[in-house]
């Protein structure tokens, strides 16, 4: 695995490369991460990821200095996946002045995840658009379990014409179905037992809605009170349409059921499609 800091090399290096596959994160990887690196192989010849710390999508009261870097470890999971090129640049490399053009995603941006991280998908969207200009990759993978990152990033992409395919990779699970996190670390033993009733509650609403409940506040609600009850501090549950996540209209359509909630000291997110 080759690895670059250096913008001019990274390009250098993925000039003569076939179908480059591309796969961002900010590192601190676990299973969720490498399946993604798994899956890139299937489409196409050059797996390339990249781990960045991204300023620029933390809030005020989001601790970027806090942000766990393992860079060590990241890139022997990384070799072990498959991945061809590796570019990890620091922040001089990829903001060597302020970064004062910035991407304004609509207003999905300000809702859900976005009222309670206030700028982040500007962030977000910001530095995806500025490592695709840098990789140039035909596809790039990001995972469902970030739901609402991944329909922005598909929506910009289609706006804005790159000729990228955007792909969603399956959310990983452990046995209990506790969605793979790196924010799972910070949970007490018995939080960690707690923890799977997110997953629960969004099944529940799933069986509801396919059974023909479509009274969704109150599907919402209910999850609410059931996640609060057991100690939880709940931030959203949404019942959404998948292409935009705006709020379902009469017909059948693809949904998607959106919570965000704090156990403890970590705030997990998870989703479920129907």
């Amino acid at each position: 695995m080759q690895i670059h800091s250096s913008i001019p090399d990274l390009r250098a290096t993925l000039k003569t490369c076939d179908r480059i596959v591309f796969v961002p994160t900010m590192g601190n990887l676990h299973e969720g991460h490498i399946s993604l690196m798994t899956q890139a192989r299937q489409h196409g010849d050059t797996v390339v990821a990249s781990l960045f710390v991204n300023r620029l999508q933390f809030g005020p009261n989001e601790d970027f200095d806090k942000y766990p870097r393992t860079f060590e470890a990241d890139c022997e999971q990384l070799q072990g996946a498959g991945v061809n090129v590796l570019f990890a640049p620091t922040e001089q490399d990829l903001y060597p002045e302020a970064q004062q053009y910035q991407v304004d995603p609509p207003d999905i941006q300000n809702q859900l995840e976005g009222e309670f991280r206030p700028g982040h998908f500007r962030g977000v969207a910001t530095v995806v658009l500025k490592l695709f200009n840098i990789v140039q990759p035909q596809v790039a993978i990001f995972g469902k379990k970030d739901y609402q990152q991944l329909m922005v990033l598909r929506n910009m992409t289609r706006q804005l014409a790159l000729p990228i395919e955007i792909v969603g990779g399956e959310t990983v699970r452990a046995e209990d179905g506790l969605a793979l996190s790196s924010r799972n670390g910070y949970l007490t033993p018995a939080e960690r037992a707690e923890a799977p009733r997110l997953y629960r509650v969004l099944c529940d609403i799933r069986d509801a809605i396919r059974d023909g409940d479509r009274d969704f506040v109150k599907l919402e609600q209910a999850a609410v009170v059931q996640l609060d009850t057991h100690g939880w501090r709940t931030d959203y549950v949404a019942v959404r349409q998948q292409s935009d996540l705006q709020l379902p209209l009469a017909g059948k359509q693809s949904l998607v059921v959106l919570a965000a909630s704090r156990l403890g000291i970590p705030r997990l997110i998870d989703n479920i499609e129907i």
